[in-house]
């Protein structure tokens, strides 16, 4: 009777663990990770349509396609959901930035040239700093927020397939040239 008391409460307690694992949770890293692929795609896209790679028609197709994508992504931001929607979410932004990158004419990958690819780098030294405790809870915090409002600045700036002056870009690396010097000071 003790045997069939302590399996049924193990089996319970393994029920309830599973449960927990699987039950939808909010995914900041598949948030974080599919704002750095919007902001790649919008740079594809217009590297595509400045060097004229990509038409005019075709860079409208792929950010009709790219908003709607957004739209999903907001969506899902800030809510419980199940693991499979985000990575359903990210394998539709790796597939269109590998169909603007077939009609562009070059391999597929996921690098950007200029101010989208300086914030997946400083995404990922803000990641590591994290990971291996480099700075103060404040520090981190700071870091991310910067970084997030010129994300997002970012973000609007090239939204709409608006081209951006070169005063809002050079505001832009600016920014990250200040946040990329406070955590290199910052080791």
């Amino acid at each position: 009777m003790k045997k069939f008391v302590m399996v049924t409460g193990m089996a319970v307690m393994a029920i309830a663990f599973l449960a927990g694992c699987l039950a939808p949770q909010t995914w900041p890293d598949y948030k974080r990770s599919a704002e750095k692929k919007i902001v790649v795609i919008q740079e594809n896209v217009g590297d595509g349509l400045k060097t004229g790679t990509l038409s005019a028609d075709q860079s409208q197709m792929f950010l009709t396609t790219l908003k709607g994508i957004r739209t999903d992504d907001l969506a899902l931001r800030d809510k419980s959901v199940a693991q499979r929607e985000w990575v359903d979410l990210h394998a539709r932004l790796d597939a269109l930035n590998a169909e603007v990158d077939r009609a562009k004419g070059r391999p597929a990958t996921m690098e950007s040239f200029r101010s989208g690819d300086r914030i997946l780098l400083l995404q990922s030294r803000i990641d590591d700093g994290r990971t291996a405790q480099r700075w103060s809870v404040t520090d981190e915090r700071d870091f991310q927020y910067r970084l997030d409002a010129i994300r997002q600045d970012y973000l609007r700036m090239t939204e709409n397939s608006r081209y951006a002056t070169a005063e809002e870009r050079s505001d832009i690396d600016r920014r990250l040239d200040a946040l990329e010097g406070d955590i290199n000071r910052s080791r």
